[in-house]
């Protein structure tokens, strides 16, 4: 089997996905159709293990389920060892349906509700990751009506903008997310949490963003969250048991993304911890990180089927498939940049470039603008590359389009993990309306 570093072709010069050929995929499961190369998801989380085992330290690799969430990923999360993080009931509902062990679960999000918090307190939920002074209200109010003890964790905002989106960055002082530090938010949210004799403060969170393709922002952020350590532990005694720095890690999406491993990142963060903790006389904490895209993101395919071509006189032609944003909104929304090729020969050399468009009744249904493509016709696999991370998780049914199966591909077999919607699955929740008359 060829292979280069972003994808494997077969025998016969086709794709292979996981050691399926990805025509064969198509052809047996229909399009579109999202694929996950699982041997892929497990080197990119052993990549972190692997980093971490060098620096010997204590750690946590917990998964960011919100980048893809269903019962097959974190069955194999659990299996590789890992902790994951959770951002709703839904995806805590999920994951505890796919046997994940509660006490590794980290439950995130700026607005959880009361019923949240409450499914959280009983299922014994290893971590909340407390966001605002609502949510710590919320479960106070929880905690007194039993005798329950929970760990918790501060969510800070430690004013680092990682050079990333304007939507993926987190980490900013007016961030919609945590307690910032500067204004004094995160020192009045700790002196009410550690007042608290049922919530245990194991801990501190920060997240500054997403696809960040530089380490910079994380030594920043490391050295802020530490100084803050250093001014609690004078002022109040209090060392946290784990420094959790959320996620944020880089992939390749085209050749222009300047990637670096997940070794570097981790080595990186470690000695800043390390560095900071010696200066000032601090104790070593756990080092939690949170990565999501950098697990899932390269490892899935979407696969489209080309369908209608136009001609637009002195511009791009247009090359429709039948997906789009119904399956995969990033382009759409952060004018997210892909790379794809024909699955029937991905070494085909490119003899023009088109606009790859999207069935969906939108403009803006442009999955790639601008596409260097081999001779194409209808009937022809198309595959976008890259696309596991927040695709199917953001999928949606607009147009009243089903949204497609999810295939894992491992040692040359397949499997349906999610089955493909129906028209019937679509109209399932609608009721008819009783008019007068």
């Amino acid at each position: 089997m060829a292979a280069n570093d972003y994808y494997q072709t077969n025998a016969q010069g086709h794709l292979a996905i996981g050691g399926v050929d990805a025509l064969k995929l198509a052809k047996e499961f229909g399009t579109p159709l999202v694929v996950y190369d699982v041997q892929k998801i497990k080197q990119q989380f052993q990549a972190f293990q692997d980093a971490f085992a060098e620096e010997n330290v204590n750690y946590a690799i917990s998964y960011a389920s919100k980048a893809f969430a269903t019962i097959a990923i974190y069955q194999v999360i659990n299996e590789l060892g890992g902790h994951v993080d959770v951002v709703s009931g839904g995806e805590l509902y999920t994951a505890l349906e796919a046997g994940f062990p509660a006490e590794k679960i980290s439950f995130h999000g700026n607005n959880k509700t009361a019923d949240e918090l409450l499914m959280a307190v009983q299922n014994h939920v290893g971590v909340i990751v407390l966001d605002n002074f609502y949510e710590i209200k919320l479960l106070t109010q929880i905690l007194q009506k039993t005798s329950a003890q929970v760990q918790v964790m501060l969510r800070l905002t430690p004013g680092v903008s990682a050079h990333t989106h304007e939507y993926d960055q987190t980490g900013q002082e007016d961030s919609k997310f945590g307690f910032d530090i500067r204004s004094g938010q995160a020192e009045r949210a700790f002196l009410e949490v550690k007042a608290n004799k049922q919530m245990n403060l194991i801990g501190l969170h920060a997240h500054i963003g997403s696809q960040i393709l530089a380490t910079a922002g994380f030594k920043l952020e490391v050295e802020k969250l530490m100084q803050l350590v250093n001014n609690w532990q004078q002022k109040y005694d209090y060392q946290p048991r784990i420094l959790n720095l959320g996620g944020g890690f880089g992939i390749r999406y085209t050749e222009q993304d300047d990637t670096i491993t997940a070794q570097t990142f981790i080595s990186q963060i470690v000695q800043t911890v390390k560095k900071c903790a010696q200066i000032s006389h601090l104790k070593m904490p756990a080092i939690w990180i949170e990565p999501g895209r950098s697990i899932v993101g390269e490892a899935g395919y979407s696969l489209y089927t080309i369908g209608a071509r136009k001609e637009v006189p002195g511009l791009l032609p247009y090359v429709a498939v039948d997906g789009g944003m119904g399956d995969n909104i990033r382009p759409a929304l952060y004018e997210a940049q892909y790379e794809a090729l024909l699955a029937e020969n991905p070494h085909a050399k490119p003899v023009e470039t088109v606009r790859l468009a999207g069935r969906y009744c939108e403009s803006g249904d442009i999955i790639i603008n601008k596409l260097a493509l081999p001779k194409s016709k209808p009937g022809d696999v198309i595959a976008v590359l890259a696309t596991g991370a927040y695709g199917y998780s953001m999928a949606s049914n607009y147009n009243r389009v089903p949204r497609p199966a999810v295939v894992f591909a491992e040692n040359g077999q397949a499997q349906v993990v999610v089955t493909r919607e129906t028209y019937a699955d679509i109209v399932s929740h609608d009721r008819f309306y009783q008019m007068e008359g």
